[in-house]
């Protein structure tokens, strides 16, 4: 019996052993099924029959290439990466290591295929409608800001007041998830370390909004994509003071997705600014230096879920975000004559300035998939909010070069109560036909309020109290509704994809000023073509050609006309009788996708019918700025972006930019007629050096660029950063050092029959920055 019993044990410890030992290798290489170029971090699974959770799973290397140990068993295999179609191969039999060679990949985007172009350093796609960048892996947004981020984007100009400008032109339509939304109304509360993708499209095609003569910039918020549980924490810490820190954290499975994201930023900065003004008439000249200090801290959360369930999807995202900005800034004034010197007025005025900004967007999304991967259906309903409430105390020393307090001799108080909605409501319908071709439809409602209430008041003496001025203080409420409806037919083969789209938007516009019982409407309708077509010489080579119709609505600030007169004699107001510009959009480029390197080259051609531009007049000694319709404007030139790998430890990556201007004003006089050429560069050089530590130089120049009554001056900056890895680089550990030679300011002048003018900027912008990370 005993005898019995070891032999039925032995066997089955023999048979167990046997099990233990069936582990085998599961390999292949993941490609484009278009470019059949291999497509890096995918994410493989592999699944037990039935189960929600995977047994095993790993991420293609930058040769597509994957690897797994799996026991002996029938399995589900599945691949994932943002921007391509899920694949699943059912019920695989793994009885021994098996090669699945070559997976084709399909790109769920257009027909218009991406050139996906990568390096250690750089995840860059150049597509026909523009670029998608990977901020993450440029060093010198650590610790910044989505303009920290832009500053270093191709084709992208930001200017001293954090405005950004494409190509030359300062009209875009800034998405965030490819939504509208409110948030997008400070770009530097948004820290660099929340997004994960900046998509730049510069011609979009009847899908998109006509919204905005240079184009749309499309923030992409990280949410987590991969299987299981991830996150990850971040802290920078720099000169005077400065800090970002951050954490995020998702968990997905097969039925369900969420993520929830945290970002504390502190900044502080200071400045100057100086202005010079000859009134020609008047036989004077005006100078005016301010100093400025602020101090912002703000708190961001980004949060979401996604359920899977079937073919279908239903997502939730939602952003809060809380800011609070102090500033106290000095402006000292001195109005003399231009031919002796002598003094007519002297003044310094103190602001001091707090604002508060809180923000909230929520967002609720239905996808539908098909059997056919090319079909979908997709619904939006989303809703935005943003309060900015401001407090001004101003104190003046008139007949005072200095702020003493035995020179006060004025006070003047302001509040202002800003708030925005944003309301979109979108559904869009993929059907796919034979013979590669495919109908897109959709229907959007993008419904905005503007509400700003301004309350002035000074302080009288003889009430020894503040007082309302009724003729600035004002309340301006603005209100647009668009409705669009578009359609885009594509049609594909293997030499020519061809789309063409028509969207129309009827436009509502109501804007109401409360003190005076002014009311102006507007009503209009629109039609916006779109064309594009990309012709494919090889794998390595493409052609291609756009072109769009587009509109530029004026904005509610630009709209109210009451002043903002922070600065007594330097006004800004807006005008209640803008109307939008349209403009035509062309371009033509060509995409070369080498081992080793790669070029894009777009020409491109933009014409503006009733341009919008700041136009600066002088009335009574105080320079009063405000937005004009011009008769027409022009921009035309060429933009080349590359990288090349030199050699395994270094590539560089970088673009430039020509374009050429032409405003015509002649309608306002022809001192608003002006033309001239302007150029940018920005590069990129990484090295990988011993023991995993990474070097990077940026370096940005903008020349000079006109303005309808003048232009601004040329900058450039250098920035260096160094980065060491840890734990098979799931930490580092970086420094950043941004504008090494501390020559980073803006400058311009005008000139008109009236008066000359020039301006200097200068803001604290040699920053020293150390970053550490940790990814799990």
């Amino acid at each position: 019996m005993i005898k019995v019993f070891l032999i039925f044990f032995g066997s089955q410890c023999s048979i167990y052993a046997q099990n233990q030992a069936k582990e085998y290798k599961v390999t292949g290489t993941v490609i484009d099924s278009e470019t059949k170029e291999p497509v890096p971090f995918v994410q493989v699974a592999v699944f037990s029959l039935k189960a929600e959770s995977p047994i095993a799973y790993t991420d293609t290397n930058f040769d597509g290439a994957f690897s797994l140990d799996v026991q002996a068993g029938t399995y589900n295999l599945r691949l994932y990466l943002i921007g391509y179609q899920q694949f699943e191969r059912e019920n695989l039999n793994i009885d021994r290591n098996l090669n699945l060679d070559k997976i084709e990949f399909v790109n769920e985007g257009e027909n218009l295929e991406e050139v996906t172009v990568q390096s250690s350093k750089i995840l860059m796609r150049t597509n026909v409608e523009g670029i998608t960048i990977n901020p993450g892996q440029n060093l010198s947004n650590i610790g910044g800001t989505l303009l920290d981020i832009l500053r270093n984007t191709p084709s992208v100009r930001v200017g001293d007041d954090g405005g950004i400008s494409l190509r030359g032109s300062t009209g875009t339509n800034v998405l965030i998830n490819g939504r509208n939304s409110s948030l997008t109304q400070n770009l530097d509360q948004i820290p660099a370390s929340a997004i994960e993708q900046i998509r730049i499209i510069n011609n979009p095609n009847a899908r998109y909004d006509a919204e905005a003569e240079g184009g749309i910039i499309d923030i992409i918020l990280k949410k987590g994509d991969d299987l299981g549980t991830n996150g990850g924490v971040e802290f920078t810490y720099g000169t005077r003071g400065r800090m970002n820190t951050g954490a995020r954290f998702n968990h997905r499975t097969v039925n369900y997705n969420v993520y929830a994201g945290y970002n504390l930023r502190r900044w502080r900065d200071v400045g100057t600014r100086r202005i010079e003004r000859e009134i020609f008439g008047d036989g004077e000249r005006l100078n005016q230096e301010t100093g400025n200090r602020n101090e912002n801290t703000g708190h961001t959360f980004n949060y979401g879920a996604d359920y899977y369930f079937g073919k279908n999807t239903i997502s939730y995202e939602g952003v809060f975000s809380t800011s609070l900005d102090k500033q106290i800034n000095t402006l000292y004034s001195r109005l003399a004559t231009i031919d002796s010197d002598d003094l007519v007025l002297e003044y310094v005025r103190r602001n001091n300035e707090n604002e508060t900004d809180d923000g909230l967007e929520n967002s609720l999304i239905y996808e539908r998939s098909f059997d056919d991967k090319e079909r979908s259906f997709k619904f939006i309903v989303s809703n935005s909010y943003v309060n900015q409430f401001k407090t001004q105390n101003i104190e003046i020393f008139r007949n005072a070069s200095s702020p003493n307090p035995e020179n006060l001799n004025g006070q003047e108080r302001a509040f202002t109560d800003e708030k925005r909605y944003n309301t979109i409501i979108q559904a869009d319908y993929i059907h796919p036909f034979s013979n590669k071709l495919k109908l897109e439809i959709g229907a959007k409602s993008n419904l905005r309020n503007f509400d700003n209430d301004y309350d002035y008041s000074r302080f009288e003496e003889g009430f020894q109290d503040f007082v309302n001025d009724p003729n600035i203080s004002n309340r301006f409420d603005y209100k647009d509704r668009i409705h669009a409806g578009y359609f885009v037919l594509s049609k594909s083969s293997d030499k020519i994809d061809i789309t063409a789209g028509l969207r129309g938007e009827y436009t509502t516009v109501d804007t109401y000023l409360y003190n005076t019982d002014e009311r102006n409407t507007q009503e209009y309708f629109n039609l916006f073509p779109s064309l594009q077509t990309l012709y494919k010489f090889n794998e390595a080579q493409q052609i291609k050609f756009t072109y769009s119709r587009r509109i530029d609505r004026p904005t509610a600030w630009r709209l109210n006309p009451f002043p903002d007169i922070t600065d007594s004699l330097n006004v800004r107001r807006g005008n209640p009788f803008l109307q939008p510009e349209m403009i035509h959009s062309l371009e033509l480029g060509h995409i070369m996708e080498l081992k080793k390197a790669s070029l894009t080259t777009n020409f491109f051609y933009r014409q503006v019918s009733g341009l919008l531009d700041f136009i600066t007049v002088i009335e009574d000694g105080i320079s009063f700025s405000q937005p004009e319709n011009l008769n027409t404007g022009e921009s035309y030139g060429v933009e080349l972006i590359g990288l090349v790998e030199i050699a395994p430890w270094w590539n560089v990556s970088g673009s430039l930019t020509g374009f050429n201007i032409s405003v015509d004003g002649s309608n306002l006089g022809e001192e608003f007629v002006n033309s001239g050429f302007a150029w940018n560069t920005k590069i990129n050089s990484d090295f990988k050096l011993p023991l995993d530590i990474s070097l990077q130089f940026v370096f940005n120049y903008d020349s000079p660029e006109i303005e309808a009554q003048g232009r601004d001056l040329s900058q450039y900056f250098l920035d260096a950063n160094i980065q060491k890895s840890f734990f098979d680089k799931k930490g580092s550990l970086a420094l950043s050092i941004r504008d090494i030679f501390d020559t980073r300011r803006f400058a311009g002048n005008s000139l008109t029959n009236t008066f000359s003018q020039s301006f200097y900027s200068k803001r604290e912008t040699r920053i020293a920055l150390i970053s550490a990370r940790y990814n799990f």
